[in-house]
């Protein structure tokens, strides 16, 4: 199994739900008021009988009217065509804008070969139009021109893949747990986004169940420690890939790569 972090950088994201590049080198917080702060990782999972992408990030744009997200998978040495699976945790506009891209006026799959697997009730709420949070023309653009797998509840998607029914950040949020040849990883998506909130407890006010969301990331944290997963953090600042310890009730986590 191979990792690819396909980090998409820092950015602002206020009330408005716009989500503004930030540099942390360059740029000052204070100016920002009221603004959240976030980084978005992407993954790219080679195993030995699929290319998986796990949550596709804003879909932005070098300056060369790329997709950052298409030019990570380049440069970690396949092409974007190459991707048989998008698994999505979610389908908040951070986690699911690459899934399009805009051509001449005009919104296109970004990953038109591959097969998309996505909760149906997630798919229904974001479809419904009634969130901010979703954007509905992403998934008009989808809906006639990609395969869909819609999952429900739990289960195993195919031999090695499992997903499972979270419900804390949003009703229908899944999770994703991968076996290769002894290898494993785990992607958590928002129900464990980022190292700090295993390390310490943590309910976030952004989350659909805040006390679930906690509760989850101990449990799956727990099982990734005891099992050998290596767990994914989405919203990770600083290393995104990482492997789980826990000594009694004390979790920390090793950097790999």
């Amino acid at each position: 199994m191979e990792i690819f972090a396909l980090g998409e950088g820092s950015y602002s994201v206020d009330a408005s739900k716009k989500f503004i590049p930030f540099d942390p080198q360059v740029d000052n917080f204070r100016e920002r008021p009221g603004s959240l702060f976030i980084h978005v990782n992407p993954f790219l999972v080679k195993t030995a009988n699929d290319l998986i992408v796990f949550d596709t990030g804003l879909g932005y744009k070098d300056t060369r009217d790329e997709l950052f997200i298409h030019q990570h998978i380049r440069n970690a040495g396949f092409d974007p065509d190459e991707v048989t699976l998008i698994l999505m945790s979610h389908l908040h506009y951070d986690h699911s804008g690459g899934l399009v891209v805009e051509r001449n006026g005009k919104l296109e799959p970004s990953f038109p070969k591959a097969k998309h697997v996505i909760q149906r009730g997630e798919w229904n709420v974001a479809m419904s139009g009634k969130s901010s949070s979703y954007h509905k023309e992403i998934f008009e653009t989808l809906k006639d021109s990609v395969d869909i797998a819609f999952t429900e509840n739990s289960g195993e998607f195919k031999p090695g893949i499992t997903y499972e029914v979270s419900g804390g950040h949003t009703p229908c949020h899944q999770v994703f747990w991968i076996e290769d040849n002894g290898d494993k990883c785990f992607f958590g998506g928002d129900e464990l986004p980022e190292p700090e909130q295993l390390i310490r407890k943590f309910i976030a006010k952004y989350d659909f169940d805040g006390r679930k969301s906690m509760q989850l990331r101990e449990v799956y944290g727990k099982k990734a420690a005891e099992e050998g997963y290596t767990c994914l953090f989405y919203h990770a600042k600083s290393n995104p890939v990482g492997r789980v310890k826990y000594d009694g009730d004390v979790f920390s986590i090793v950097p790999v790569g």
